[in-house]
């Protein structure tokens, strides 16, 4: 039953034809094999241009990244040339700041030294001006006294001890006179009062006069030149320190500006770097998936010509006199009006059955032909022509065909939303790594500064706190000192007094023995005439052991007084020190703390610096990990978006005319 009812069906199949001869399923495959040459042929002209059109894309493109590349490499370049250019200078500057401390601290150091050889060069000279000028005058009132009154040399040699022991300036003049004097009467006997006048004695102190004065400009003409000296030598070395200051300082700003831009630098280069790698990367991939869409557009020309000489060919057998004609001779189905009606059902049987034959046999050669160049285009859509043509047209297949289009259409929707999906969020991706990427350079600049910055402060803070220690050491050492030499001053000062209060009690006792002495050997002469020398005492030695009790006290004196002198200096160079270094103290203890303050906010701001960079590299990397997220989805393709379509349409295609045949059969068939 089932075997009769298929050929029933075949047979109102086979019904629906008998109206035209040119409606036969041979001429009906013939059609559509027509058909897909044609549209092949399209298709393959449509994969011509997208190709042509895709090759000027990739040449412009290539050509854009080659100019981009090249531009990036020489920018690497000179970025590289600068960076390196820019820390040999920053090196040199350094070495250069470093000799110019070397330098200032050196010409300071001999400012100090000459300073302190002047103070006391000056203090020589004082002490001589001093000596020499109290001289002078000693020698003035000498002569004067001289001319007034006529003394012998022994009495001209008494007066000057007298006024030796009261004048400290007649001691130098005494020496001098009896070196002068005993150089001009060598062993010369001495003589009476009378034999001898004071003219030798007052040319010889004027003599020495002249000596003394001439001697006094020599030391004040010598102090002047001296202090001229010294004073053009602070003139120069003082210039010579403000010259090499403002040197340091304007080296210092220009390193500061040079470090500036050496950050600055470091960030372009990083990110130049980045984009030159981005861009290497992009025309490698592009050149890389050219090459391959060629390959593929290559194979696919081949393809398709080899499927269209099959088309062609399977044509030609199917038009042949052997399947056509003889289907056109053997199946006379213009002849069923004629028979009569009880033979009608037979007739048509036997003549369904050979014309069964003769298109299974068409059937089976182009199925064939198909099915051979389906397996080498690997082509979903031929194959499954093939089993259409060969297979029952009228159910399954036209449902197959039908879900099949339907499930093709859904696919490429769902595909063209993916790569819109995809373009879109590789865009805004992009943009933001190099957002984010721009950000982490510009903080990582930002705080390769601040630490540059922190490190200048902190050796300034190290070099200040170094100065502090040092001017406190220099305080305490200089107060020790004090303290010791005002109790050394102290003790001198006491014992002098003393001295001089003990030599004051001799010097009465002994000058009222002797002056007493004196009034009896007088009172004695003027009563009688002695027999012998009457014995007056130590008379001969006594104004020798006197005077020179005297010139002790005077030495004591001098002494006490000196002392005192060079106390109150001390004392008031010691304050003078003690105010300058405190002052210096304080001032470098509150650029300590100012730098402090300075040190710790840029130490806050990096910190905060740092915060935004780590969060921008947060950013960066969560950027990075989408992009590799991306990639799989979006970019690591084997065959691209544009194959797939065109694909995907000819597929489409070729199952619209398989369903078209398929479904004019059943119509005919239901007819």
């Amino acid at each position: 039953m089932a075997r009769f009812g298929a050929a029933a069906a075949a047979a109102a199949c086979l019904l629906a034809f008998v109206q035209s001869a040119s409606n036969t399923p041979v001429h009906q495959v013939i059609q559509m094999l027509t058909e897909m040459k044609s549209k092949g042929k399209i298709s393959m002209e449509a994969e011509k241009k997208t190709m042509a059109t895709y090759t000027e894309w990739v040449d412009d493109r290539v050509t854009e990244l080659g100019f981009e590349i090249k531009t990036a490499s020489s920018d690497v370049e000179e970025l590289s040339a600068f960076l390196d250019k820019t820390q040999s200078t920053i090196d040199g500057l350094e070495s250069e700041l470093g000799k110019l401390d070397a330098n200032i601290a050196q010409l300071e150091g001999d400012q100090k030294t000459a300073t302190a050889q002047r103070e006391s060069e000056t203090n020589e000279f004082v002490t001589a001006q001093q000596d020499y000028s109290e001289s002078v005058d000693a020698l003035a009132a000498a002569i004067q006294v001289l001319k007034a009154q006529n003394y012998d040399r022994p009495q001209a040699e008494m007066m000057l001890q007298k006024m030796a022991i009261k004048t400290r300036g007649m001691r130098r003049v005494l020496a001098a006179f009896i070196e002068e004097t005993g150089k001009r009467q060598p062993g010369a006997p001495e003589v009476a009062a009378y034999e001898s006048q004071t003219g030798g004695v007052i040319e010889v102190l004027e003599n020495l006069l002249v000596k003394f004065k001439d001697e006094l400009k020599s030391v004040e003409e010598a102090e002047a030149n001296a202090a001229h000296a010294y004073d053009m030598e602070m003139l120069h070395t003082g210039n010579l320190i403000k010259q090499l200051t403002a040197d340091h300082e304007e080296k210092g700003v220009r390193k500061g500006e040079l470090l500036g831009e050496l950050a600055q630098a470091k960030g372009q280069l990083t990110t130049t770097k980045a984009d030159l790698a981005e861009d290497k990367k992009m025309l490698s991939d592009t050149q890389a998936i050219f090459e391959m869409k060629k390959k593929t557009f290559e194979t696919n020309q081949e393809v398709r010509a080899a499927e269209l000489e099959a088309i062609a060919k399977a044509i030609e057998i199917i038009s042949a006199p052997d399947v056509a004609a003889s289907y056109e001779s053997h199946v006379k189905l213009v002849q069923v009006g004629k028979q009569p009606v009880a033979a009608h059902g037979v007739l048509l049987l036997q003549e369904g059955s050979e014309t069964a034959v003769a298109r299974t046999a068409a059937r089976h050669e182009a199925a064939k032909l198909l099915r051979e160049r389906a397996a080498t285009l690997s082509s979903k859509l031929l194959a499954t022509v093939a089993e259409g043509v060969e297979a029952n047209p009228f159910a399954k297949v036209i449902t197959m065909i039908e879900e099949l289009l339907v499930k093709l259409k859904e696919e490429a929707a769902a595909e063209a939303d993916h790569k819109k999906w995809c373009d879109g969020e590789l865009k805004a991706n992009k943009l933001k790594r190099k957002e984010h990427t721009t950000a982490v350079d510009k903080l990582s600049a930002e705080v390769e500064l601040l630490g540059s910055q922190i490190q200048t402060m902190a050796e300034e803070l190290a070099k200040l706190a170094k100065e502090q220690a040092a001017l406190a050491e220099a305080m305490a050492e200089a107060t020790a000192d004090r303290q010791k030499e005002k109790a050394t001053n102290e003790a001198t000062i006491k014992d002098a007094v003393a001295a001089q209060e003990a030599l004051k009690k001799a010097l009465e006792i002994l000058r009222e023995f002797y002056s007493s002495v004196a009034e009896a050997s007088l009172v004695q002469t003027k009563r009688q005439v002695p027999e012998m020398a009457a014995y007056k005492g130590m008379g001969g030695s006594s104004k020798g052991v006197i005077g020179m009790l005297e010139v002790i006290e005077s030495d004591f004196s001098r002494l006490e007084t000196d002392t005192r002198a060079s106390e109150d200096q001390a004392a008031s160079e010691y304050k003078t020190f003690m105010a300058d270094s405190q002052a210096a103290k304080d001032t470098k203890h509150k650029r300590e703390v100012q730098l402090k303050l300075d040190k710790d906010q840029t130490e806050f701001e990096q910190g905060q610096v740092k915060k935004d960079l780590a969060s921008a590299q947060r950013k960066l990397d969560a950027a990075n990990k989408y992009y590799d997220e991306l990639k799989p989805a979006c970019l690591e393709v084997h065959v691209s978006y544009e194959e797939r379509v065109a694909r995907r349409e000819e597929e489409i295609a070729a199952l619209r005319q398989a369903y078209e045949i398929l479904d004019k059969k059943g119509k005919g068939a239901d007819a």
